[in-house]
């Protein structure tokens, strides 16, 4: 691959030298370097295995000058999973504590990574630009947030909405009481018998079970007969392969006493789905 010259302009930018010369290969080196370890680790990193002398501020303002894509599935969407994460940023005032704020991961077909923050529109746009078949499968857990953002995506005839098995049974056995009734309770819901699980529960008065059958009758449309879509591998009833994306881009912006500025947060977002996707390697 050859070199590019860099511009005056361009190198302000980029803190480097008017008329120096890089790599567009070094280039990619230092985004996939900056996608998995900070700035600072991946200065150091670039040096020793190239080299070549690339500072971690100029590594930060590469990362923020660049434009990511996400992908266009060639072939059609039959499940969408969605969750959200936490991000630290770091106070606007000297001296002041950092604060959390969340973004939203998708995760198309188990596959395909996507994560905005504080953007809904530009997540339900790219799920939307993709072909989306019927029945589509739209996993998640018990946030209003997310079936919020669902009922933007397709439309009501092809969305089959499914709430995660495992928040469920999770949420069940903080109902507490009986082990004998819980697992009872468990074995009802796996076979989609919500009227039975209701019954078994309406005999406990504390407010834990109460709770839970408000719970119940709130997701009553998106509880399936689990038993039967496992056992035909007709869908996926967990939301596991989003919990797993949320995980992997933390692993790069939760790094110890990271702190971010706001403006910075969807350009580390989509480098690191960029990352997650393959498109770095290609």
């Amino acid at each position: 691959m050859g070199l590019v010259k860099v511009t005056e302009k361009q190198a302000q930018k980029l803190g480097l030298k008017p008329y120096s010369q890089i790599s567009p290969l070094l280039e990619k080196s230092c985004l996939l370097l900056s996608a998995n370890e900070s700035f600072q680790n991946g200065e150091k990193d670039v040096e020793t295995l190239t080299g070549i002398k690339v500072s971690h501020s100029t590594l930060q303002r590469l990362v923020q000058r660049t434009e990511y894509q996400l992908p266009s599935i060639l072939q059609g969407v039959s499940e969408v999973c969605i969750d959200g994460g936490k991000v630290r940023l770091r106070s606007q005032e000297v001296g002041g504590e950092s604060y959390w704020r969340d973004y939203k991961v998708v995760r198309l077909q188990g596959i395909y990574y996507g994560a905005f923050f504080q953007d809904n529109l530009c997540l339900t746009d790219w799920v939307n630009s993709q072909r989306l078949l019927h029945p589509l499968i739209c996993l998640g857990d018990g946030h209003d947030g997310v079936w919020n953002l669902f009922q933007e995506i397709g439309n009501t005839r092809q969305r089959q909405e499914i709430l995660d098995w495992y928040h469920l049974k999770e949420n069940l056995y903080k109902v507490g009481g009986s082990l004998k009734r819980l697992k009872a309770a468990e074995t009802f819901l796996w076979k989609g018998r919500i009227d039975k699980a209701i019954a078994l529960l309406t005999q406990l008065t504390k407010k834990p079970a109460q709770n839970f059958i408000n719970y119940l009758k709130k997701h009553s449309m998106r509880l399936v007969n689990y038993q039967y879509c496992s056992s035909y591998s007709l869908c996926s009833i967990g939301s596991g392969a989003v919990e797993s994306a949320v995980k992997q881009i933390g692993t790069r912006l939760k790094i110890s006493g990271a702190q971010w500025q706001e403006e910075n947060i969807p350009q580390m977002l989509q480098l690191r789905c960029a990352y997650l996707n393959g498109q770095l390697t290609a």
